[in-house]
């Protein structure tokens, strides 16, 4: 390849895989950073310019060196500290009960609440209603850090520290059901590089009330999620991620517990009870599973002793590649 084409043909190539890769939710691309760091592409044509006659093999190393570094700082730069302006406030949606109190009588179902001027922090309510018996739990959004572990008087209670992106809420009734719908407000999927001690990641810590019978879909990409569902009746989880951590305790099932998770390169762990009645069932190309106490039925099933005479049972599907996936009871 001729060296004055080195440099636009990888330009073209970088952009149009950073395209792709956001548009199949595999990164979270910051948008705004262009804002800031649209010079960088002043100092890419520069360095290219300065070096356009210099074929030697070191100037080709410096000119493909500030490609690389330049395009990512803007994919995997995160400035959101840098846009709070006068002029550019930070919006996200609050409900009007910002505490988690009974004292609240707030059932009003478009309680959509209002916009409030956040640094980084917000805190989401949906109000109980207690006709409410079947409620649905929607939540999209990678390059986040989930955690669920506790109760709460109101339906639902959410409290974010957000440093990619803001979140939204929305709740209406629907058939038997009460839907929330908890995500990302570009709806995007991500990397989340960073742990959970550190600051600049985000992070979403979820409360739920324990009284409905809930159904959980959680669509991410890669991300780290730890729910401790033993506190709550829980019919059905659908899981829908990328590479990432996912840890889930479960109480004892209802009569029919259904559990189906497709993920990436993931590590997947299920904790349930002792006692509890389960199956497994296992479609997934190179991965690893570990699944104590279970009798193996054929390639793809594993069941615990006395399944078939058990009343209430969990059905966990697995189907992923590169995972690994494991069933650990207590």
């Amino acid at each position: 390849m001729r060296n004055d084409k080195l440099i636009p043909g990888m330009i073209l190539v970088m952009i149009g895989a950073i395209f792709l890769l956001h548009n199949f939710g595999y990164i979270h691309f910051h948008w705004y950073n262009l804002i800031h760091l649209w010079p960088i592409f002043l100092v890419i044509g520069g360095v290219n310019l300065v070096f356009a006659n210099n074929h030697s093999a070191w100037a080709r190393i410096l000119k493909i060196s500030v490609v690389i570094a330049g395009f990512a700082l803007l994919v995997f730069g995160n400035f959101d500290d840098r846009y709070s302006r006068w002029w550019w406030p930070r919006y996200t949606h609050h409900s009007d009960n910002n505490d988690d109190s009974d004292d609240s009588d707030d059932n009003d179902d478009n309680n959509s609440g209002r916009l409030v001027k956040t640094q980084g922090s917000s805190t989401f309510n949906t109000p109980y209603d207690q006709t409410i018996k079947v409620a649905q739990l929607n939540i999209a959004g990678g390059a986040t850090s989930y955690q669920l572990s506790d109760t709460t008087n109101q339906l639902f209670n959410a409290v974010t520290k957000e440093t990619v992106g803001n979140y939204e809420l929305n709740h209406h009734k629907e058939d038997s059901a009460y839907v929330v719908d908890f995500k990302m407000r570009d709806g995007r999927r991500g990397f989340n590089f960073n742990s959970d001690d550190n600051d600049s990641s985000n992070k979403v810590d979820i409360k739920l009330n324990s009284n409905p019978i809930w159904n959980v879909q959680l669509d991410a990409g890669a991300t780290d999620v730890n729910f401790d569902l033993s506190k709550f009746k829980v019919k059905a989880i659908k899981l829908n991620g990328g590479a990432g951590s996912f840890a889930i305790k479960l109480g004892q099932p209802l009569a029919t517990t259904d559990i189906n998770i497709s993920t990436g390169a993931a590590s997947v762990k299920f904790t349930i009870p002792q006692n509890a009645a389960c199956r497994i069932t296992k479609s997934s190309a190179f991965s690893s599973d570990d699944f104590e106490g279970f009798t193996k039925k054929n390639d793809c099933d594993y069941e615990t002793p006395g399944f078939d005479a058990a009343k209430n049972k969990f059905y966990i599907h697995f189907s992923g590649a590169m995972s690994g996936f494991e069933v650990k009871r207590y």
